[in-house]
């Protein structure tokens, strides 16, 4: 049954042709990579998976590359410059080397200029790149220049699948993908009406953001055109809120992988998580991390999720999939849409959410009521 739901990946979802080059990547724990016991194991059980999308892949495409480096520490942080060669090539990444590109894009710090000067090499070289990448490691690449520049300048498509468990092959996997296509796409026509959205939860979340020039995009799995990009579960309508205008409260009850003790309060003035308050261990993890940089605590994702097959709380990868839910991330928002820059990207669920939207006349529409939405989609 594994083996069958692995060629969904590359049938199904990717539709990879035997004129392709295919690149399978993961990473692996360091020292410094500090999870409980339970999540190790899943961790651990990446590079098997890798391995069996890497031999299956082989009777798909012309070429599957595997390749696994030592852990980044972080969603959202750049990968490094080994990845960089499978993908793009060594001719590629010399010549960004050469032009001292390479290092102020893995750091975050190119320039919009140096970022337009990689883009010229990226495309020179875009025929030495891979046309399709399965990214399994445990940290996400989702919001990388790595993945934007791969499906934005060499139109590869990419499948993001960080924090994969196996079981969820037999669940936010096993979806009818044309129904989730049809209900996501129809979610994302109507919140691409707004201006502004304003969420609330019973436990406390209330939080109003602008939408203005800010598009709405889809994630259901079809990944065959080229560029396409998404999650492997898939299933969410995602925006890049208007920089600065986020207000309110978010009540965390959830870490990326486990239920908090007690409920952490993250309090949002100006687009920008000021305070973080609560008795659970995670608010000095979340606290270090917010202290970086003055941009990881950027409001800088509102998602809904629409896939009704994702049922696990514990694991943000399906759990941000849910149906009837919302996640709001903080940090890096340049890779869809927004304008803020930085090795930091995190998810949080909220569940039995009411979203209101609000349009451009004033007009507004409730498209959720405590997690359940307010229209036949």
């Amino acid at each position: 049954m594994l083996t069958g739901a692995v060629r969904e990946i590359f049938h199904t979802n990717l539709g990879v042709k035997r004129t392709e080059r295919v690149l399978v990547f993961t990473d692996r724990p360091t020292k410094r990579d500090v999870v409980s016991d339970e999540d190790m194991q899943r961790w651990l059980r990446l590079k098997d998976i890798a391995m069996l999308l890497e031999e299956t892949g082989r009777g798909f495409a012309r070429e599957v590359i595997f390749h696994c480096y030592p852990s980044r520490g972080g969603h959202g942080v750049e990968p490094p410059e080994g990845l960089w060669k499978a993908a793009f090539g060594e001719k590629a990444v010399e010549s960004l080397k050469k032009r001292k590109l390479l290092r102020a894009i893995i750091q975050k710090k190119a320039s919009p200029g140096k970022i337009a000067e990689a883009e010229e090499i990226i495309r020179r070289y875009s025929a030495h790149a891979v046309d399709v990448v399965i990214a399994l490691s445990n940290y996400s690449t989702s919001h990388t220049r790595f993945r934007d520049l791969l499906t934005r300048v060499c139109s590869a498509r990419y499948a993001s699948m960080p924090l994969f468990d196996v079981r969820m092959f037999e669940g936010a996997m096993d979806v009818d993908w044309k129904a989730l296509g049809k209900r996501t796409k129809a979610i994302a026509q109507l919140v691409n009406r707004a201006v502004e959205v304003v969420i609330s939860t019973p436990n406390g979340t209330g939080m109003r953001l602008s939408k203005k020039g800010r598009r709405a995009l889809v994630d259901a799995g079809d990944l065959k055109r080229p560029g396409s990009f998404g999650n492997l579960p898939a299933g969410e309508v995602y925006f890049a809120p208007l920089e600065g205008t986020a207000e309110g409260t978010l009540i965390l009850e959830w870490a990326p992988t486990r239920r908090l003790s007690s409920p952490v309060s993250l309090r949002v003035r100006g687009g920008f998580v000021e305070e973080v308050e609560g008795e659970d261990d995670f608010v000095f993890t979340l606290r270090e991390r917010l202290a970086e940089r003055r941009e990881n605590a950027n409001i800088a994702e509102i998602g809904i999720g629409t896939n009704d097959r994702a049922v696990r709380p514990d694991n943000i990868l399906e759990s941000e999939k849910i149906l009837g839910t919302i996640h709001v991330a903080l940090g890096d928002n340049s890779s869809f849409g927004g304008k803020v820059k930085t090795p930091f990207h995190q998810d949080f669920v909220f569940f039995r959410p009411t979203v209101v939207l609000i349009f451009r006349d004033s007009s507004e529409e409730t498209l959720m009521k405590d997690g359940k939405l307010s229209l036949a989609f």
